[in-house]
């Protein structure tokens, strides 16, 4: 039986196979960016910079946090939930503390393994 965090580590090695150097050194300082700021107004950082910029860094980060947020192991959003941005700010929004916390605390358990993994790949 595999434990959660070795869920994480191989769902982050499949996700992170195409990363470039501008996605490592953006998911490196995105840790202290959800501590400092909090997940939903990172989220709505990496998105605007996403929409504004067109930058594929911004927005697979996006993706691929919000994905693992709706994924069975994580138990944080339903996969409905995580269909796009819009759905996923909306369910954040409305959801008790101990869920937001909860969902806190895997986007930075899930931004570990995507930084070490990037940094192994690129």
């Amino acid at each position: 039986m595999k434990t959660l965090d070795q869920i994480r580590a191989e769902w982050a090695w499949s996700h992170v196979q195409d990363a470039d150097e501008k996605y490592k050194n953006l998911a490196k300082g995105l840790p202290a960016l959800v501590m400092s700021n909090g997940l939903m107004q990172t989220l709505a950082f990496l998105q605007g910079k996403a929409d504004k910029n067109r930058s594929n860094e911004y927005a697979k980060l996006v993706d691929h946090i919000l994905n693992w947020l709706g994924h069975k192991e994580a138990q944080v959003l339903k996969p409905e939930e995580t269909a796009d941005f819009k759905s996923s700010m909306r369910a954040l929004c409305r959801c008790d503390s101990l869920l937001y916390q909860r969902a806190t605390e895997e986007t930075l358990a899930i931004l570990k393994w995507i930084r070490y993994l990037a940094n192994a790949v690129v």
